[in-house]
Parts: C-alpha cells; sequence; structure tokens
C-alpha cells in the first residue's frame, strides 16, 4: 500500500500553508509546498540574471538548478546550490517576479514533473517513510495530483486574505499587489477559484486555523476508512 496524498489548493491568504504544515504535522506526513518550486527558480533566474521574457532561458534555468526540498513540516525549508534559500524565496521581489516563472509555459512543465515526483516518493518513503504528504499549491488538485485521497480548495474573502498577509509595517499596496495582482496573472494558466468536479472548497473568511485544520483531517480520516 502507498501513503495518503492530501492536496490543498487556493489563492494567497486563505491559510492553506498554515493549515498544510498543521495537518501534516499531526498526521505524520511530509509537507510540500509546491509554491516553493517556483519561488526558488524565481531566485535562481535573478541571482543568475535570466532575462524572464525569454522563455526558454527561464526553462532552462529551471531544469538545470540545484535545488533541494526539505518536507519536514515543523521546519521546511529549500537549498539552492547548497544555501537554504527558504528566507530569500519569500522576500518582496520574489513574489512581485513569480508569475514570470508561473505562467512560463515551458518552464511550468518541468516544475509540475519535479512536484509530481516528490508527492510519488513521499507516498512510498521519503521524509514520511510511505505514509504520505500533504501538497499545497494551485493546481494540485487537478493537474499535479488529481488522484489524491484528498482534494481541497481552500477559499477567503479578498480583503480578509490581503490583510492577512499584510504584517505590521507592511505597505499595503505592496501585499495586495503580491497577493491579487499574482491571483490574475496565474489565473492566466491555472485556475484555482473554483473548485473541479470532486474537490472539497473550505471557505476559511469565518474559520480559525484550528478549524480548518480539523476539517481537513476530517476528510483524510473519511478517506481512510
Amino acid at each position: 500500500m502507498t501513503g495518503i496524498v492530501i492536496a490543498i489548493d487556493g489563492p494567497a491568504g486563505t491559510g492553506k500553508s498554515t493549515v498544510s504544515r498543521e495537518v501534516a504535522t499531526r498526521l505524520g506526513l511530509a509537507y510540500f509546498d509546491t509554491g516553493a518550486t517556483y519561488r526558488v527558480a524565481t531566485l535562481a533566474c535573478l541571482r543568475d540574471g535570466v532575462d524572464f521574457a525569454q522563455t526558454s532561458d527561464v526553462a532552462a534555468m529551471v531544469a538545470t538548478m540545484n535545488v533541494e526540498l526539505i518536507l519536514d513540516p515543523r521546519n521546511p525549508h529549500v537549498l539552492l546550490d547548497g544555501e537554504d534559500v527558504s528566507a530569500q524565496i519569500r522576500t518582496d521581489t520574489v513574489a512581485l517576479t513569480v508569475s514570470k516563472v508561473a505562467t512560463n509555459l515551458e518552464a511550468r512543465p518541468i516544475l509540475q514533473e519535479l512536484q509530481r515526483e516528490v508527492i510519488r516518493m513521499e507516498t512510498v518513503g521519503g521524509l514520511s517513510e510511505g505514509r504520505g504528504v500533504v501538497a499545497e499549491g494551485r493546481d494540485i488538485t487537478t493537474v499535479i495530483a488529481p488522484e489524491a485521497d484528498v482534494r481541497v480548495l481552500m477559499t477567503a474573502d479578498d480583503e480578509v486574505r490581503v490583510a492577512r498577509r499584510a504584517g505590521e509595517g507592511a505597505d499595503l499596496a505592496t501585499v495586495r499587489e503580491a497577493v491579487l495582482g499574482r491571483d490574475r496573472k496565474d489565473a492566466t494558466v491555472v485556475s484555482f477559484h473554483q473548485a473541479a468536479d470532486g474537490v472539497h472548497t473550505l471557505d476559511t473568511t469565518d474559520l480559525t486555523i484550528e478549524e480548518a485544520v480539523r476539517a481537513v483531517i476530517g476528510l483524510a480520516h473519511e478517506a481512510q476508512l
């Protein structure tokens, strides 16, 4: 038997990362933020001076970059050329640029195949020793793992999502563009606002993190019955 796959999609600010990590922790699963693969690819291109307008050059960087993903839900991190870049891939510069990689139709399939392989490995071994993985992103329920045991689309009101991402002292305009602007750009290549057939919708606008975690764990238990 292979491990469970829990796929969680949704736009930024819905709480999917926090919920996914907590679900993975409680169930003893690996945690895979697929968005980090796009972010680290963006950082690699920025560092190497790759012109994002040259789609083939971006794809070449994506195909050859040296990346290692640590899927520990308590301490997930990303290594680029052996350097921990977990903080760097969360900067405003990367956040405002990442859609140039995510919407690159040459680079995207390369990263998608990487994501499928990471998920597959966690169902037979890996960090979780085969127990499985919680994978979150924007197309996991439909493109990357459409046969996942549990598929959830997390949603929330736009203003609530922006407010969640706007920490104390943050520039609201920058946060709004990073959240809603990226949504608009990514929506040109992937649908993540409406649940596909068989995908559960979880609106977190008025939910606490604990309530959302319990809802996903409940679906996981049902899937394993």
